[in-house]
């Protein structure tokens, strides 16, 4: 399977970096790819192609078989965007009914209908952020949709606005069904830094059984604190064949490529992230942070190629360990930091408690009532678990290891989410499992040392589902009644 995204869209997005002489002055060298990363350029890992074979293409009226879709409602109101009127007034300028007799106020769900192409015939480029209506109203069952109106081209937003985002605003929602949509965008916001994200799903407020859904489709995201950010919350995110490129803010060591916050489910298929903003004295952050109760990464490559600044140092992946993490080919690029690399590429963490206590079904912290069994492998729908299978890593050295499980620990440090004791708990007490299969490339081994660990394990007859990945998120979404 060829691999994928690091130049998906960027036809008509360019990569954003400072001037050859900025760049020399501030970054170490690293490979030609990571210094330019041109539209022509035919970016590789570990020795292939990944550029994305053309003309991708899916039903969008498809979504994962867990997203509970029914009972969704029409958006209320549709709005059709002019390309070439809207490039010469530099705002929407709508075909048909306009902003103006919404007083800037939408109830019932919306649906933004961009126009593909302008008048010369190429995808068009709005020299603004999308307007954003205030909703009020009833919201169950209302979806929110901005969308190109020919399904597989892109249109773009490009603006130099220090507050540009996609903000979906909802608050209190108690127990609500909620949708958003996002199809065919990309965002290209280089000075956006006081915007949360690029995508900011501000949805907060939900209570079970309220449910947030937000699917990203064919996007090309850059710009914001974080070009995605998703506060924690009862909120399923799946993303697909698109590209996120990068954040501008300015705090970069708490900052990243994506924050996803104590959340139920991200689902990544087909996707690249990279050009995390880095700085030459400061470790900075990640290219995925992502702390969703269950994680599924399907064909995602992620890069710490540099976007406005030099490469980072941290981890690529930084995820937590408290909860379910299902991912097949995930594919791995580390050029040179500034500063001294941080050893794992993946880090399954546990300093920190994200999500509510609903989201899990087990004690995070170490049970007096729990001992790991003496054949974990027979014990694998008991614990919190990684599955890792076909990770690829394409590396300027050899990695001391690819994924770190970090220890459990014995509680919460009273008035924070910070977890305390770690380093004094014991083997045995870990509920917690990770298991690679088939993991290659600049390596010299799969795993740190913590915890249990697992590097190509002959699974019992009985474990096998753990491998196949409906059956894992139905195991998974199952312990929460999800």
């Amino acid at each position: 399977m060829a691999l994928h995204r690091l130049a998906m869209l960027m036809a008509f997005v360019p990569v954003l970096l400072f001037s050859s002489a900025e760049r020399a002055a501030t970054a170490p060298p690293v490979r030609l790819e990571a210094e330019t990363l041109l539209p022509s350029e035919n970016v590789t890992v570990a020795g292939k192609s990944a550029n994305p074979p053309a003309g991708i293409r899916r039903d969008d009226r498809s979504y994962p078989f867990y997203m509970p879709m029914q009972g969704l409602r029409p958006p209320a109101v549709t709005l059709r965007i002019r390309c070439d009127a809207s490039r010469a007034a530099g705002r929407e300028v709508y075909a048909g009914p306009s902003a103006e007799s919404l007083y800037g106020r939408v109830e019932g769900g919306f649906e933004f209908i961009y126009e593909a192409y302008d008048g010369a015939g190429r995808p068009c480029v709005y020299p603004f952020s999308p307007w954003m209506p205030q909703i009020v109203g009833q919201t169950q069952g209302t979806q929110y949709v901005f969308r190109s109106s020919v399904p597989g081209v892109p249109v773009t937003f490009r603006t130099n606005d220090a507050w540009a985002t996609i903000n979906l605003r909802l608050f209190d929602l108690g127990p609500q069904r909620v949708h958003f949509e996002m199809r065919d965008i990309a965002l290209d916001f280089p000075n956006a830094g006081e915007s949360k994200g690029a995508v900011h799903l501000e949805v907060l407020g939900v209570t079970r059984p309220g449910l947030i859904t937000a699917v990203i489709r064919r996007a090309n995201i850059f710009g914001g604190k974080n070009a995605i950010f998703v506060p924690g919350g009862e909120t399923m995110t799946y993303i697909e064949d698109s590209v996120i490129r990068g954040n501008v803010g300015d705090n970069v060591d708490q900052e990243h490529g994506t924050y996803i916050n104590g959340t139920l489910v991200t689902h990544i298929v087909n996707s690249t992230w990279f050009g995390q903003k880095g700085w030459i004295d400061v470790a900075s952050g990640h290219q995925l942070k992502d702390k969703a109760y269950l994680r599924v990464y399907e064909d995602v490559t992620v890069a710490n190629l540099p976007g406005a600044t030099v490469p980072s140092a941290m981890p690529l992946v930084d995820i937590s360990a408290f909860g379910f993490t299902w991912a097949n080919n995930l594919k791995f690029k580390r050029v040179p930091p500034a500063q001294d690399v941080r050893d794992s590429l993946v880090d399954l963490r546990t300093e920190i408690v994200y999500g509510t206590p609903d989201h899990y079904p087990w004690n995070i912290m170490v049970d007096p009532g729990w001992r790991m069994p003496p054949n974990p492998l027979g014990a694998l729908d008991q614990v919190y678990l990684s599955v890792f299978q076909n990770t690829l890593v394409d590396s300027f050295r050899a990695e001391p290891y690819v994924f770190r499980l970090n220890m459990q620990g014995l509680g919460v440090e009273p008035g924070t989410p910070t977890v305390i004791g770690n380093e004094q708990t014991t083997r045995a007490q870990q509920r917690m499992v990770s298991l690679a299969f088939n993991t290659k490339g600049t390596i010299r081994k799969a795993y740190s040392p913590e915890g249990w660990t697992y590097v190509d394990p002959v699974l019992p007859p009985d474990a096998q589902w753990v491998r196949n990945r409906d059956a894992f998120i139905r195991h998974a979404l199952g312990l929460i009644g999800r």
